[in-house]
């Protein structure tokens, strides 16, 4: 006789450890497809999308075609107002991957400036930056060992390029650098609109840190004129919860770790 795997509601207590369970799988690993998931748990797909919607009203998760993305839990600082702004979610999503002690590098932008705004609960921290925005406001509002890069300015973000800036970052060495781009997907990979900055951009992504990329969710899918490299070079890619669902899971497709905050 052939078996056949159950598909009455679970108990409620069984139902709440594979919630459990699913949770921390989507914590690990970023991405789950339901399939995997009713092998797993040895439960129907069906069973595994309840699951799934039980969990995404909760906000623990986001679902997709074939499956679900995590989302990330930020906590606002005691000092700071709810983070109910996409960017506001973003940067707390960075400070949480940030350890005391730490060195970081982050680039120019409104994501990256927000991320710093995070940073003022750590400690000991060595912030080395090629945009002055960040560059003063760290400077200004915090105790951390500054870091900032010659070069020329310009942009939106009041950004520093040129050789000046490259020699500077030629021997960096940090735990995580940190890169705000204008678009991703899975075909086009990293790009951003400034030229000079894209350039900058794949000097960092050989120095061997873990490689944070921040892109609006308005711009997931998106492709901006300049290449930077492909979206399998960045280790983590953090966007909010708003960016449209199928470029997300293309690129969690490519093995990068896609963080929703």
């Amino acid at each position: 006789m052939t078996n056949v795997k159950n598909t009455n509601p679970a108990p409620p207590t069984l139902a709440a450890k594979r919630h459990a369970a699913i949770t921390k799988i989507l914590a690990q690993n970023g991405t789950a497809r339901t399939a995997d998931l009713a092998t797993r748990f040895d439960v129907n797909t069906a069973t595994i999308r309840r699951d799934l919607k039980t969990l995404e009203g909760q906000g623990k998760l986001r679902r997709v075609h074939g499956g679900a993305l995590a989302v990330e839990e930020v906590q606002a600082g005691s000092d700071r107002a709810s983070p109910a702004t996409q960017e506001a979610r973003i940067g707390q999503a960075v400070a949480g991957m940030i350890a005391d002690g730490e060195t970081i590098f982050l680039s120019p932008g409104q994501l990256a400036l927000e991320a710093a705004h995070c940073l003022t609960t750590h400690s000991r921290l060595t912030i080395v930056t090629n945009g002055l925005e960040i560059a003063h406001w760290i400077a200004t509002n915090t105790s951390h060992t500054l870091i900032v890069t010659g070069g020329q300015a310009g942009g939106r973000d009041l950004g520093l390029t040129g050789q000046l800036t490259k020699e500077a970052l030629a021997n960096l060495r940090a735990a995580h650098v940190i890169l705000e781009l204008d678009g991703v997907n899975a075909v086009d990979g990293l790009t951003d609109d400034d030229l000079a900055q894209a350039e900058i951009a794949q000097l960092l992504l050989g120095v061997g840190s873990e490689i944070i990329v921040l892109v609006p969710a308005r711009r997931m899918g998106e492709a901006a004129a300049a290449y930077v490299a492909p979206a399998s070079d960045a280790d983590v890619i953090i966007t909010a919860r708003e960016a449209p669902s199928p470029p997300l899971w293309d690129l969690s497709e490519t093995g990068v770790r896609i963080v929703l905050a």
